[in-house]
């Protein structure tokens, strides 16, 4: 009676079969396994008669419609963006820790030097959208030096893609002796992939989309952090992360030091304000 319906369930479940390599858990979620399919699942074997049955036809030719566009459009992006990613050139994604405690700005990085790349060789520097995101919110609730660093590296970003999703940092210069060269560092904002659904935490996401990337790309990819956890995460993934020093803290101080009474304009004010507290309290 519902042979539309078990079709339908029989098709969902091959299709999650096939992609269960390819995307996450959360992304076959969302294009496959919506309200919808667990509301159709549920009514199997509980509905009869003509009515029930010219109701649930209808979800299931609705369901199937939407499941087809979303993945068509899904399967668009991706061909998409794989034949941006064509091209020769080094891919690299570094997470927001490199843009803000790094000891060099964006504008002043030597990209080639981090990443101990030969100086001509062409740099992709990828910046998945979550990154974006959350420079945004560091600019809007970071300490000083993160909201100035975030500001900076968002700004560069703008001027360089001037609206588009892709541009040109530093174009690629082979005047001179070949000693002197150096190859060109391409940007470009990695947007979601309809359908895609991220991680409850922004680390784990940035871990994700490298790896995404790099199945795209169908080359390595490599990330760069200033973070010792997001090393570790990388490196657990399988990927191949540069480490980048954050800014030295210097020699340790000396602790016992610091713990024993001042003798400077703060610690004098402390003594003077609990001498008037001892006499008036006399």
């Amino acid at each position: 009676m519902f042979s539309r319906l078990l079709k339908y369930l029989a098709w969902a479940t091959e299709a999650a079969e096939l992609l269960r390599s390819q995307i996450s858990d959360k992304d076959i979620g969302h294009l496959l396994f919506t309200r919808r399919y667990g509301s159709l699942l549920g009514s199997c074997g509980t509905l009869s008669g003509t009515d029930q049955q010219r109701l649930v036809n209808g979800l299931v030719d609705l369901e199937v419609t939407e499941r087809i566009q979303a993945l068509e459009a899904a399967g668009n992006a991706l061909e998409a963006q794989t034949a941006r990613w064509t091209g020769i050139g080094w891919f690299v994604v570094a997470d927001s820790s490199f843009y803000i405690p790094n000891t060099v700005a964006l504008a002043n990085a030597d990209l080639h030097q981090v990443l101990g790349m030969p100086p001509n060789e062409h740099i992709r520097l990828l910046f998945p959208i979550a990154v974006v995101h959350e420079l945004d919110s560091l600019m809007d609730a970071g300490k000083h030096q993160a909201r100035w660093r975030a500001s900076h590296t968002l700004g560069l970003l703008d001027h360089t893609l001037s609206g588009s999703t892709s541009g040109i940092l530093r174009y690629a210069d082979n005047s001179g002796e070949p000693a002197a060269w150096h190859g060109e560092v391409n940007v470009e904002i990695v947007m979601d992939q309809p359908g895609h659904v991220r991680l409850p935490i922004t680390d784990d996401e940035i871990i994700d989309r490298v790896v995404a990337v790099q199945a795209l790309a169908a080359r390595p990819v490599r990330l760069l952090t200033c973070d010792t956890g997001q090393h570790t995460r990388g490196r657990a993934a399988g990927l191949n992360v540069t480490k980048v020093p954050a800014k030295d803290p210097g020699p340790e101080p000396d602790w016992e030091a610091q713990d024993k009474p001042g003798n400077g304009t703060r610690a004098k004010r402390r003594e003077r304000q609990a001498a008037q507290q001892e006499a008036g309290a006399g």
